[in-house]
């Protein structure tokens, strides 16, 4: 088996099925680049594909002719010096630049949904952290679950009810309408003992006369 197999493996970290390319205008001091300024956007230089190649020896950012494969350029992703930038007017465009033998060229890029430029990103981040996490294997990775600093330490409380339980909720300002609620509610309960101990609601016998007065 060949010792070097590994080395030829790779892996697509994602593919734009279409991308423009334009030329731009060099960046003006102190600031980022624009993509209102590279004139009609709806001519661009060349269109294409993009590719996000994988292999142990880094990324490639690879622009190739969408039916032939042709390569029309290429950029070394490098996370300690990305070569990739945003614009500043937009979220579908960015700078990409190209180097070859020394010599560096910078490219505006553009895709035509932002989901498709949301995603070229999140590949581009994704492989940065992994990448970071390669060069300090001794640093906690940044995805692993921490405790709040705002949450106490300690084991959790269950603060379900339980069967049968059941909970109050006092309410601001309604106090006092609560309890005269319930006086009435006694004081109809009282009269109404009263009253269905007379005989559901007949009027009360008079006292029987006293003794002095003459029996027949």
């Amino acid at each position: 088996m060949n010792s070097g197999f590994e080395d030829d493996i790779e892996s697509v970290l994602h593919i734009a099925r279409e991308v423009s390319v334009f030329k731009i205008p060099p960046l003006k001091a102190n600031e980022g680049h624009r993509a209102g300024e590279w004139g009609d956007l709806a001519q661009p230089l060349w269109k294409g594909r993009l590719r996000i190649l994988e292999k142990n020896s880094g990324v490639t950012i690879l622009f190739e002719d969408g039916t032939t494969g042709e390569l029309f350029a290429k950029a070394d992703y490098d996370p300690s010096k990305p070569c990739v930038e945003a614009v500043l007017d937009s979220s579908r465009y960015f700078v990409v630049r190209i180097e070859d033998n020394g010599r560096k060229a910078y490219i505006g890029m553009g895709f035509i949904e932002r989901t498709d430029s949301f995603d070229f990103s999140v590949a581009l981040q994704d492989y940065t952290k992994r990448w970071r996490a390669s060069q300090n294997p001794s640093e906690p990775s940044e995805n692993e679950d921490k405790p709040s600093p705002h949450i106490p330490a300690g084991p959790k409380k269950d603060f379900s009810l339980k069967e049968g339980q059941t909970f109050s909720i006092a309410i601001p300002g309604k106090k006092k309408a609560a309890n005269e609620i319930s006086t009435d509610l006694l004081s109809t309960s009282s009269a109404s003992s009263v009253s269905g101990a007379s005989g559901g609601g007949f009027p009360l016998l008079p006292p029987p006369p006293s003794s002095g007065a003459r029996r027949r």
